[in-house]
């Protein structure tokens, strides 16, 4: 079959419109160029990093490993993926650089020390230098000659970024800042060459950045934290005591460092959704491989039903998760040189371009982080006892996951910064959620229609589901934004509930919508794991609405308002016995019999 000429939507129009499949980017499209490269960073972190994990943790005896390390993947060009070639780069797409973040995703420590540096620490002077600062600083930190880190973080502010305090005061002469503060939780912090510093002038609402380097007097730092996970990660407070840094040292304009805080953090997430996902991956070899090899009651406990329903679970939302990154991804792509074709300016595109998608970079963020958990808790669960055993690879992937909900704003922020971007699209127009909210007022009073989709269309009942789920949200939302106005912004609760009811909407369009390319592709016949899988996530991702719209209905519904809302719930989320048992089964007889995650 032919694919039709691709058509973009915005960011958040995935609620109110419908994708088709065409329209979305699968991994299965990746070219041999980018699976080469990807390739080439996961032999490094397979040679490198996996044979040296418990050196690499104990940072305190071992302090120059990961400087090492990291300088040695610069070598490579791990650390230049996203540098244009006139700085010393690639210039490679945004989704390849997320499949550089993927491949090397299992590194444990060693990928949040690589994504620091490639992401928060270098994309602010690539996106928001001055020419002189990126000649100066751009080809060293690609090479990894010099390390970056990225300093935002306070003891008071950590979620409210814009209340930090480092202040940054002009002396007389109007040549140099005066940097006095502390920030805490860095990455990196404790080898880098180059700071990226967020601080106040005088009392400017918003803050401004500056670019420090490690030589420059003032600068000190604690010793390295102990930490529960990501013992092999580099993190300091670093203190700021009059340190002198001269007036061009300061990146894009006075009062715009709030700004170049958010754009980065936006990257950074959706980035952390792509590590996360080598995580997850790395994780299930491991559970297969242990299911495989482990005997109990004469047979290998990969047999029992049990571990079936794990493994199948785990390696369905493994690869939803990836489908989900990888069309955001390529939303982004799309987005950029949409603009570019329209004469905006590159750095002006690549930063308006996730911008637009910043929606689903939160969703990325918070489905995949917490995929990992479960993934990374099943997979202890499957070893049993050697999974709580520190000689277990488990104990380390255990505990390095859970910073994940935490750092790039935690899973809370991110929750309620996806309803608000997507509410205040709503009002300035940039959405029309008015027009699909008020025919579903309307359908709540009609008769019912109860007739079966058209089943020429593949995965037409399926389809009718996935609307179905998004005419439960926007009832909710619009109920809600109805009855509580600006009130809402309060009930943090009910937002959490329409983020959850958000992120699996998309999780869930998102694999249908990749197996069906894959069998457009390549013909049903060589899809039916993935088949198995989209209707997996689906149908769970159905059960998972009806609680959130549930209980949100809950707190604020009353009435006959409350009981029609209830009806409709009852009507959209509709859906036709599937047994997801056998499909779970399915999915981890073909992990069993090849011995590791191969979908």
């Amino acid at each position: 079959m032919q694919l039709l000429e691709k058509t973009t939507l915005k960011g958040g129009e995935f609620l109110i419109k419908e994708t088709l499949a065409n329209d979305v980017f699968i991994p299965e499209e990746f070219s041999d160029e980018q699976k080469m490269i990807a390739q080439t960073c996961y032999d490094f972190v397979k040679q490198e990093v996996w044979t040296r994990l418990n050196d690499i943790d104990n940072i305190h005896q071992n302090p120059t490993l990961m400087p090492e390390l990291m300088r040695k993947s610069g070598t490579l060009g791990m650390l230049g993926t996203s540098i244009p070639e006139q700085y010393g780069g690639f210039g490679m797409s945004f989704n390849t650089s997320m499949l550089v973040a993927e491949a090397v995703g299992g590194g444990h420590s060693f990928a949040v020390a690589l994504s620091a540096h490639t992401g928060i620490a270098t994309l602010p002077i690539l996106y928001y230098g001055n020419e002189t600062q990126k000649q100066h600083y751009l080809p060293k930190l690609a090479s990894g000659e010099w390390i970056g880190c990225y300093c935002l973080t306070e003891p008071d502010s950590g979620s409210d970024a814009n209340a930090a305090k480092t202040t940054a005061t002009l002396n007389t002469q109007g040549t140099h800042y005066a940097i006095n503060g502390r920030k805490m939780w860095i990455t990196n912090g404790g080898f880098a060459n180059i700071l990226i510093v967020f601080a106040r002038i005088e009392n400017d609402k918003n803050l401004t950045a500056f670019i420090l380097d490690n030589t420059m007097k003032g600068i000190s730092m604690n010793p390295e934290e102990h930490k529960m996970g990501i013992k092999g990660s580099s993190t300091r407070q670093i203190f700021f005591d009059n340190v002198s840094v001269p007036i061009e040292n300061m990146l894009s304009t006075r009062g715009n460092g709030f700004k170049i805080a958010v754009n980065i953090l936006n990257i950074g997430r959706i980035k952390l959704g792509a590590a996360v996902l080598g995580g997850m991956k790395r994780c299930l070899d491991l559970a297969t491989k242990y299911a495989n090899e482990r005997s109990q009651f004469g047979q290998t406990i990969g047999n029992f039903g049990a571990i079936k329903h794990k493994l199948g679970e785990m390696a369905t939302r493994t690869w939803v998760t990836e489908a989900t990154m990888y069309r955001a991804g390529q939303n982004i792509d799309d987005a950029f040189n949409a603009m570019v074709a329209r004469g905006i300016e590159v750095n002006e595109a690549k930063l308006k371009s996730v911008e637009q998608f910043a929606i689903e970079c939160a969703i990325v963020k918070v489905h995949a982080s917490e995929v990992l958990d479960y993934c990374v808790d099943e997979s202890v669960q499957i070893h049993g006892g050697m999974g709580f055993s520190a000689e277990c690879e488990t104990d380390r992937g255990y505990r390095d996951a859970r910073i994940n909900r935490i750092y790039e704003g935690t899973n809370e922020i991110n929750r309620m910064l996806a309803v608000d971007m997507l509410l205040k699209r709503a009002l300035k127009g940039e959405i029309d959620m008015m027009t699909p909210a008020s025919a579903i007022a309307k359908e709540l009073t009609s008769i019912p229609d109860f007739a079966p989709s058209d089943g020429e269309e593949m995965f037409a009942n399926e389809k009718k589901i996935i609307k179905g789920m998004k005419k439960a949200g926007l009832m909710i939302a619009g109920s809600a934004v109805q009855k509580l106005m600006l009130k809402l912004q309060d009930e943090q609760e009910i937002l959490m509930n329409l983020a959850d009811i958000l992120i699996e909407i998309y999780a869930a369009e998102s694999a249908l919508l990749r197996v069906e390319k894959m069998i457009t592709l390549k013909g049903e016949a060589d899809c039916a794991m993935q088949k198995n899988m989209a209707m997996i996530y689906l149908h769970s991702a159905v059960m998972r609405v009806q609680n959130s719209a549930t209980e949100a209905l809950f707190a604020f519904g009353e009435g006959d308002e409350l009981r029609m809302m209830q009806m409709g719930l009852k009507r959209f989320l509709k859906v036709d016995a599937f047994n997801l048992k056998n499909a779970r089964r399915a999915v981890a007889d073909a992990l069993l019999e090849q011995g590791k995650y191969c979908f």
